[in-house]
């Protein structure tokens, strides 16, 4: 698995969004990845970011019903990212891409 295989999508909630005034950051990621790995692909992906720490969980399947039919929504792993207080923020919207 290369670092860039690793980051799928930022998860983007109204609680991730209050989150990143703290500098965490807040990714859905590759069901194999561990904490070191991420670090090493949040690092790589962005430049001049620094990661403090990174925790993880798995977030588990959800039931759900469209008419008569039953399912589940697909389980994912989610990875909150502590990024240093010297190091810079992470650009999730691309709006400083001058």
């Amino acid at each position: 698995m290369s670092l860039y295989d690793v980051i799928r999508k930022p998860i983007i909630t109204e609680a991730s969004m209050q989150a990143m005034d703290q500098k965490k950051y807040t990714f859905e990621v590759a069901a194999g990845a561990h904490k070191l790995l991420i670090k090493q692909a949040i690092e790589a992906a962005f430049e001049g970011v620094k990661v403090e720490s990174v925790n993880t969980t798995n977030v588990k399947p959800k039931a759900k019903r469209v008419g008569r039919y039953t399912g589940t929504k697909s389980g994912y792993k989610k990875a909150i990212v502590t990024l240093t207080a010297d190091s810079k923020s992470i650009d999730i919207f691309g709006e400083d891409a001058e």
